[in-house]
């Protein structure tokens, strides 16, 4: 068996496996949603034209995303619950973060409709009514509408610290509005499930010069990546299927906010790397 990567493009989808780049008419939807999606690749691989890599590079690639929606994990690693915790101590919200992260239940939420969500090189947001903003490196997994883990993306969960911090009821505004979340830049799905000792990498760049650098192991999570699909699919069905991000192990020191024009670039070892500017919507 073998490791695919799923591009979606303006009008074709693109599968990359062992330096050859074929294409599939199959609509996306249709494509990616089934159970044994590896094995489906495998069995068709040879039906499907192959194009160059030079053909392949003038493409736009998408975020890896059609019908599906986006939900997302909260306080999963201990990172992430330091950081809540500290940022909504003056609205005595601590409490909750803490609670949550040792509960039986996990914190889910849904994070985006697929019109708000960017692939790579595109623009994500930041509100201009919050004052500290950050992006959120995450591990993006994509669940059938079976409920099976069937590929990985990567995930960026941009978040606006300050109205969290103000009140954990304004989650909501913090974390859906448009351009709120960037995924890609290919759907990977790997005959094994992904190893998780991989690495998740930010890196945030102003002006040419780097002025945060994170890294974590997917096993520092709290959460198994089944027991998060297993609450979201609890009372919950996804007829084209879902993506879920599993929550980040990488926040910036608390003086750091994200400007307009700087530049994200998250890494997932053997699923690539998302790459956006920061921007802020137009009035």
């Amino acid at each position: 068996m073998s490791n695919y990567k799923i591009y979606r493009c303006p009008d074709q989808i693109v599968i990359y496996n062992d330096s050859q780049y074929s294409v599939t008419n199959i609509q996306w939807d249709d494509l990616i949603n089934r159970k044994g999606l590896n094995d489906f690749i495998s069995e068709n691989l040879n039906d499907w034209a192959v194009i160059n890599e030079a053909t392949f590079n003038s493409n736009e690639i998408l975020a890896p995303i059609g019908h599906q929606e986006l939900w997302a994990s909260g306080v999963t690693y201990m990172r992430s619950k330091e950081a809540r915790m500290e940022e909504s101590k003056k609205s005595h919200g601590d409490y909750f973060y803490e609670k949550v992260y040792d509960a039986d239940r996990p914190e889910l939420f849904f994070k985006a409709a697929a019109h708000r969500v960017v692939g790579p090189n595109d623009i994500v947001n930041i509100r201009r009514d919050s004052t500290w903003n950050v992006p959120e490196p995450e591990l993006t997994l994509f669940i059938s509408s079976q409920a099976t883990i069937e590929g990985y993306t990567i995930g960026n969960d941009m978040s606006s610290r300050s109205i969290e911090g103000e009140n954990p009821l304004y989650l909501p505004q913090a974390k859906s509005y448009d351009r709120s979340a960037a995924m890609g830049p290919c759907l990977y799905v790997p005959s094994l499930p992904l190893e998780l000792e991989s690495k998740i990498e930010l890196i945030i760049t102003r002006n040419g010069a780097e002025v945060f650098q994170g890294a974590i192991a997917i096993n520092q999570m709290k959460r198994q990546l089944q027991e998060l699909v297993d609450y979201l699919f609890l009372e919950c069905s996804f007829e084209y299927g879902c993506y879920l991000m599993t929550g980040t192990g990488i926040i910036p020191h608390d003086d750091f906010t994200l400007y307009p024009g700087d530049e994200v670039r998250i890494s997932i070892e053997n699923i690539g790397t998302l790459i956006n500017t920061v921007g802020i919507r137009a009035i």
